[in-house]
């Protein structure tokens, strides 16, 4: 389901938006959800080259789940 946010904007951004929104023939909204869709996407998530350097590095992989059992058992401080 669908959730409305209210969204303050400086002038200058909006007219920004409003402008890049037009252009691709997009409502405002539509735009800004793309946008911070697109932004999350590639600054939260490993792409697919990333994710396969991170599954063969052995090493990193042990480390991870011994990290992963110390945590469950409450070993260790955690920052």
């Amino acid at each position: 389901m669908s959730k409305t946010v209210t969204l303050r904007l400086p002038e200058s951004t909006y007219e920004r938006f409003r402008t890049l929104a037009q252009r691709e023939n997009r409502p405002l909204s539509n735009f800004i959800e793309t946008a911070a869709s697109r932004y999350i996407e590639t600054e939260q998530f490993v792409d697919e080259f990333e994710m396969e350097e991170i599954e063969a590095n052995v090493d990193l992989n042990r480390s991870l789940k011994r990290g992963i059992k110390d945590a469950k058992a409450g070993r260790g401080r955690f920052v």
